[in-house]
């Protein structure tokens, strides 16, 4: 007993060394390519159940707690036109009381024991998560399966979580300061495939909403065979996967298959320049954009490179050159939005008072045209998988951290290898792949340039 106790703490004690050490070493430079300490794999069982419910089991029995992810492969991609925010309005609304549980009670529950929980919806999944002590998993188990069984919706809990997620909107995007960024580039670099639209939905398709389109979206996705349990704790995976089976194998089966039928984007074949203005927003911003490819791809990993090349923190090639240097820019940032299908890596500025949105939208440019023309330098390919290994290293310490790769690789890359294999395609990109891909993906044919203006403000 006190062996295993003080082998915890060494392991533990070990684990915070090499993430502190590692995050030092990055800051001064110190660490090499080839010295990149790999992170422990995750040891993980997988199994299905006979209604198609996909479960992961990992042990780790170093605190007496468990995490528990049930994952739906439902987001907003999933929604059809006028049914926009459909998938993060039923998140709240399961929450809204089962057969046995009364509205708002779930997560009651979970509080009255010392747990804590909630749920999040992106383009591609709905997760939702829960913290306990491990003697009350029976509970979670039970409180999850019910839900996905027996879920009551009813009218006036759907105008209730209506009004909530209107809110939701108003607060975060509407009335946030540039807060319809994501909303106006998704809108006008997509044409057809759903990610033309966010999560939150739009105002009017939140208000269409009717209580028959609710059910329907529920029956269709929140089914056994579109979703997958993730459990990582104190558990022993014999004993876990018979309550499993107790609380989860009663759900019966979809009477239909899960809709997949997801459009395709068109290839985008010419320049796209377009000037909008927007409510709430303070100051002009430029946006260049450029449609890539999806999360597994062997080129999505050089992409996550490039990204943090050009825009991952103040060092970075874009806020160096266009805030530091030539004053340009207010902000400049940026990312690959690299998910479940091809999406946009996009560059954006917010001009500077006397600047010009033209000269931004060049510098932007040329920033992208660079990494086409030359390699990156050892220095920056080194900076950027050091970064890498210290996000990958220490977003792997918690329960719940490692629930989310498990999760992230049986829902969204169907592969669950992923969640360690990772590591080692990243230490092995080179110079040549992160050069190669710029030059697949950021051509003068695939390229948004958006200038985004305030209301009845011209530009300059």
């Amino acid at each position: 007993m006190v062996y295993d106790i003080i082998n915890k703490m060494n392991i533990r004690l070990r684990l915070i060394v090499v993430c502190v050490t590692a995050s030092l070493a990055i800051a001064f430079g110190a660490i090499t390519l080839n010295s990149a300490v790999r992170p422990p794999k995750i040891n993980y069982q997988i199994s299905t159940l006979d209604n198609g419910l996909k479960v992961v089991l990992s042990e780790d029995h170093s605190t007496p707690i468990v995490h528990v992810e049930l994952w739906y492969a439902v987001g907003s991609k999933n929604e059809l036109p006028g049914r926009t925010g459909f998938a993060h309005l039923f998140e709240h609304l399961m929450f809204k009381g089962s057969k046995n549980v009364q509205s708002d009670q779930h997560l009651a529950f979970i509080s009255r024991v010392g747990g804590d929980g909630n749920a999040y919806t992106t383009e591609d999944a709905t997760v939702f998560w829960q913290t306990v002590p491990v003697q009350y998993l029976p509970l979670v188990l039970w409180l999850e399966a019910d839900r996905m069984a027996t879920l009551q919706i009813d009218q006036k809990a759907l105008e209730s979580e209506r009004e909530v997620v209107k809110e939701e909107r108003r607060w975060r995007y509407e009335n946030e300061p540039f807060g319809l960024l994501a909303e106006i580039v998704f809108d006008h670099a997509f044409t057809t495939h759903p990610y033309k639209h966010t999560t939150i939905g739009a105002m009017a398709d939140l208000e269409a909403a009717e209580i028959n389109d609710v059910k329907e979206f529920y029956d269709t996705y929140y089914v056994p065979e579109n979703a997958t349990l993730v459990i990582v704790g104190d558990i022993d995976v014999s004993n876990t996967y018979q309550m499993i089976e107790h609380y989860f194998g009663r759900v019966p089966k979809a009477s239909q298959s899960v809709l997949r039928d997801i459009p395709r984007e068109p290839l985008q074949r010419a320049e796209r320049r377009i000037t909008v203005q927007a409510d709430n927003w303070p100051l002009p911003a430029v946006v260049v954009a450029h449609h890539i490819t999806y999360d597994g791809h062997p080129d999505a990993y050089p992409l996550h490179i490039a990204s943090k090349v050009l825009s991952d923190g103040q060092s970075a090639r874009m806020y160096r050159r266009l805030v530091y240097y030539e004053q340009l820019a207010l902000s400049a940032f940026g990312q690959g939005n690299i998910i479940d299908d091809p999406n946009l890596f996009y560059a954006v500025a917010i001009v500077s008072p006397g600047r010009t949105p033209n000269e931004v939208a060049d510098a932007l440019i040329e920033e992208l045209e660079r990494l086409k023309r030359e390699p990156i330098s050892d220095l920056e390919l080194q900076r950027t998988k050091n970064q890498f290994s210290r996000d990958y290293i220490i977003g792997r310490i918690t329960n719940a951290q490692r629930a989310s790769h498990l999760g992230h690789a049986v829902a969204i890359h169907d592969d669950i290898t992923t969640a360690d294999s990772e590591f080692d395609i990243f230490m092995n990109i080179t110079k040549e792949d992160v050069q190669r891909v710029a030059q697949t993906y950021f051509t003068d044919n695939n390229r948004l340039v958006l200038t985004i203006l305030p209301r009845d403000r011209r530009q300059n």
